[in-house]
């Protein structure tokens, strides 16, 4: 059997580039696919279903969340929010390597499911910088400037949780530091432990079990 691929799980604070550095990498490695999240929201101009989100009802969402259907999930603004189990288990067993970016709060639901993916913290060189990234973006009041700046403050004490630090302090290289995390787990000596038992009657089941021993 193949080796199953990468669970990527990046966070950081808002305003560290994290969005751009996914971004960045993907253009660069087109084999590395974003995991696709489910909704409960409308559709907007120009979606579509299966490639920016999973477009479901609140009623079959919830019936997901019972039956165990979302490695996380969370409520914002009055629409629910999550990241489908099946899609991201069969795209691991197809051997491609998945980006999860998601908050702090959501990585960690993702750990205690998946405590063998690859969680990556995105860190700005500094807050002095992370404040004047915020401030050119130009779209904030000083209020909610502040805000953030104090919530970012808090989730960088988060960063022991992961397994690797990047800061992004120039994008490529950013970019580059996850490229060698990447490298250094497709060689890690447990992840051949999957081709021992090739002859697997459900492939998907024997990768989530893989990822969550």
């Amino acid at each position: 059997m193949k080796l199953p691929g990468l669970l990527l799980v990046i966070s950081g604070p808002s305003g560290t580039g994290k969005g751009t550095v996914c971004r960045a990498l993907v253009e660069k490695h087109p084999s590395i696919v974003y995991s696709v999240s489910a909704t409960t929201r409308p559709p907007r101009t120009g979606e579509v279903d299966g490639v920016n989100y999973f477009f479901l009802g609140e009623e079959e969402f919830l019936q997901k969340v019972k039956e165990g259907g979302f490695v996380e999930w969370a409520k914002v603004y009055g629409n629910y929010y999550g990241t489908p189990k099946d899609a991201l288990l069969a795209n691991l067993a197809a051997g491609k390597d998945v980006i999860l970016e998601i908050d702090i709060q959501g990585a960690m639901q993702v750990k205690e499911k998946f405590p063998k993916g690859v969680f990556i913290f995105i860190m700005p060189p500094s807050l002095k910088e992370l404040q004047k990234r915020i401030c050119t973006r130009g779209t904030d009041s000083a209020e909610v400037i502040a805000k953030r700046m104090n919530s970012a403050a808090g989730e960088m004490k988060s960063y022991s949780n992961y397994d690797y630090i990047v800061v992004n302090e120039r994008v490529g290289e950013a970019v580059a530091a996850i490229e060698a995390i990447i490298f250094a787990e497709k060689h890690r000596a447990s992840r051949y432990q999957c081709i021992e038992s090739p002859d697997q009657d459900n492939e998907i089941l024997f990768i989530a079990e893989q990822y969550q021993k």
